[in-house]
């Protein structure tokens, strides 16, 4: 579908095993080039469907906007519901060359290091087509925001005080905790690149891991997704 607010990309890239992944946005991204848009994306862990029904939930409330008319009071906005379509097909957290796409990013903290196999980074920093593909959006768009949605222990994670507002947001929606670590170190993390070398705040969402039932997860989160959004000031 693509109309005068929502645009869709089909095959916006390719996995090394030739999958393609889709994007939907607001515009097409050439021109969204000067209007910092917000980036939200889910399945970058294959094995984190929360994640992927989070970016879905948002996807089709952006979707019922603009078909009502609506698309022009939204912030420009780019979506990707699933990154990891190859690990997401075998419900693995890594991709199809066995790499932790959230350890692959190209910050100024990468590590070849990796205490488990489902976190090997890979064999360089941004060596997986997935990723490049992000760092060339961050880098061509300089998104205002970028919401990733995962699963593990329900947190609101907050990177860059810029974000702040918007996780609080998320966080009252939800009644999870916003914190500004996830506790451990994540080297090679959208996180540690998108704030910490390019200055982008990023926030990261844990939903309950291992939910028996996906259909909660985007009401959870529906109205402080709706807020971030609707926001004049993210325009």
């Amino acid at each position: 579908m693509n109309s005068r607010y929502f645009f869709t990309t089909e095959s916006w890239k390719k996995t090394a095993t030739g999958t393609p992944i889709a994007l939907c946005s607001s515009r097409p991204l050439a021109e969204l080039r000067d209007e910092r848009p917000i980036l939200l994306m889910g399945g970058i862990h294959g094995d984190e469907p929360e994640g992927v029904a989070l970016a879905e939930g948002a996807l089709s409330w952006l979707r019922s906007e603009c078909d009502a008319g609506r698309g022009a009071r939204l912030a420009p906005w780019v979506l990707i519901p699933c990154l990891n379509v190859d690990g997401y097909e075998k419900r693995r957290r890594v991709n199809a060359r066995g790499v932790d796409l959230n350890r692959n990013y190209p910050s100024s903290d990468w590590s070849p290091a990796a205490d488990k196999e489902r976190y090997f980074p890979g064999p360089s920093p941004a060596s997986e087509l997935e990723i490049q593909g992000v760092v060339g959006l961050l880098l061509g768009l300089r998104p205002r925001l970028v919401i990733h949605c995962h699963s593990w222990n329900p947190m609101v994670i907050c990177t860059g005080a810029a974000g702040l507002a918007d996780a609080e947001r998320l966080g009252r929606a939800s009644g999870y905790r916003v914190v500004d670590t996830v506790g451990y170190p994540t080297p090679g993390s959208l996180s540690r690149y998108g704030w910490g070398d390019l200055g982008i705040p990023v926030i990261c969402i844990e939903e309950q891991e291992g939910l028996a039932d996906l259909a909660p997860v985007w009401p959870r989160f529906a109205s402080g997704m709706k807020e971030i959004f609707l926001d004049g000031s993210a325009r």
